[in-house]
């Protein structure tokens, strides 16, 4: 599996973190040996809301080459729903296998057209922003619906990796992932359409 992290300007660094630090974890399992990942984004560095900045390893790649794309929330996100030529980017998207996003990385990926006539949810205090871009705003921490799988607010993203570790491997490969973070919390929340 090849996964694109889309990154940006004024991101929350813990939505991307907390996904990322569990993910990686698919190369333990036997199922999803081999997956890989890149920091995607349009410049050579990005700079989240509160300062800190990252180098970007793969600068405007084709995102229709990756098996998932995710992309995370942050302040920025309301601003760049309206700037074509990311969204433009982010539509290279369309036909990838799964579209996952944390926090108010929905509003990006509704504004590229992706939820329309699905079913979403993001951060709780995003909901009004989201309702234009998706047929329903759900109130869960986790909506599947079809390939796009969307999910609520920070500390949701940690949640919505163990999801897909188990609908890539098992349940007993979230077990050995929560025992590795210290993780002593269950999933809650979770609609799958």
């Amino acid at each position: 599996m090849k996964i694109g992290f889309v990154v940006f300007n004024g991101i929350t660094f813990l939505d991307l973190i907390g996904f990322y630090d569990v993910i990686y974890r698919l190369n333990l399992f036997e199922q999803t040996k081999g997956t890989t990942w890149d920091f995607c984004g349009l410049s050579e560095e990005i700079t989240d809301e509160l300062g800190l900045t990252i180098k970007v390893n793969k600068i405007r790649p084709e995102l229709s080459a990756y098996d998932l794309i995710f992309v995370p929330g942050g302040m920025g996100t309301r601003k760049l729903r309206f700037d074509e030529n990311f969204i433009g980017w982010l539509r290279q998207a369309a036909d990838v296998r799964y579209i996952v996003s944390v926090c108010t990385g929905s509003l990006l990926i509704g504004a590229a057209g992706f939820l329309t006539g699905k079913k979403a949810t993001t951060h709780p205090s995003a909901y009004e922003l989201l309702e234009p871009y998706c047929q329903e705003v759900m109130n869960a921490r986790i909506v599947k619906d079809g390939n796009l799988i969307t999910a609520g607010g920070v500390s949701t993203s940690i949640d919505l990796a163990l999801y897909l570790v188990e609908l890539f491997v098992n349940k007993e490969a979230v077990e050995t992932v929560k025992k590795q973070i210290d993780y002593p919390y269950e999933i809650q929340g979770i609609v799958e359409v």
